[in-house]
């Protein structure tokens, strides 16, 4: 996983709608808890890098999923629509060169792209969402590479008010997809269908939009890291055969993101 440790870039954030947040941060909370989060990795034996930007970046840097997209080959380096996020996408890019993994494209152009709106469904097919972040031409320049790679991109619509994909619909295994009542693309559950998937709906809104409860990673199949503090979608997810580890990160949230937008996520083991 890559993250970034929130630092310096937080202590002057006065107006936080500025800078689209919810609300003003309490910094010594917000590090503990980010460290935290990288902790819980660790003890699921996940391997944790960090950005280590040279010099003090823009506040939302630590929002990791948006700024790259993996692929078998390589990366794909987004490009933010906001322009507040504008060139967090630089030092994603330093780091994933001394890392040795090629960039193989970076959005550019009239297009506008964010590594949230794409998730693979399997290995030869990828979901495109299009919406706030993510526009036709950033949709159409990624989908070109990956047809180049032999990998069928699928676009959909997102709904009015959707960020990103990634807050509409989850995948917590192999053929499990988790997605958000009224809100995901039926374009996009009617390719998971035909590949396989049960679908299940998160089933408190609430904690969806308040707690982060769909903002989850997928430790391994049937394995997620979730937010702490979401007892209702908590006991669901466990009773559809999902081990849920939990860390708390309600300070984390007021940034206006969750422990998916804050992991990004480089390579997955591959287990037949």
């Amino acid at each position: 996983m890559l993250l970034h440790c929130p630092g310096p870039e937080l202590e002057n954030v006065t107006e936080p709608d500025k800078v689209q947040m919810l609300e003003n941060l309490d910094y010594s909370l917000v590090c503990q808890q980010h460290d935290a989060l990288a902790d819980a990795y660790r003890d699921a034996g996940v391997s944790v890098l960090f950005v280590e930007p040279p010099n003090t970046p823009p506040p939302n840097l630590m929002f990791m999923a948006d700024l790259f997209f993996m692929t078998p080959e390589g990366a794909i380096l987004a490009r933010p629509a906001s322009t507040v996020r504008a060139g967090e996408e630089r030092f994603v890019a330093r780091k994933l060169a001394e890392l040795g993994i090629p960039i193989l494209r970076i959005v550019r152009g009239a297009g506008t792209f964010e590594g949230a709106d794409a998730a693979w469904i399997d290995s030869e097919t990828v979901l495109i969402g299009m919406g706030l972040r993510t526009n036709k031409e950033g949709a159409s320049q990624v989908s070109s590479l990956l047809r180049e790679m032999k990998v069928e991109p699928i676009t959909v619509d997102l709904p009015h008010g959707s960020m990103h994909l990634m807050g509409d619909l989850r995948f917590a295994g192999r053929d499990l997809a988790v997605c958000r009542s009224g809100r995901t693309p039926y374009g996009a559950m009617q390719a998971m269908r035909e590949r396989g998937y049960s679908l299940v709906f998160a089933p408190d809104e609430e904690e969806v939009a308040k707690g982060m409860s769909l903002n989850f990673v997928t430790l391994g199949p049937g394995r997620i890291l979730m937010a702490a503090g979401n007892p209702t979608t908590q006991s669901f997810y466990e009773d559809v055969g999902i081990q849920c580890n939990t860390v708390e990160i309600h300070e984390l949230g007021k940034a206006a993101g969750g422990i998916g937008c804050l992991t990004g996520i480089l390579e997955r083991e591959r287990r037949e």
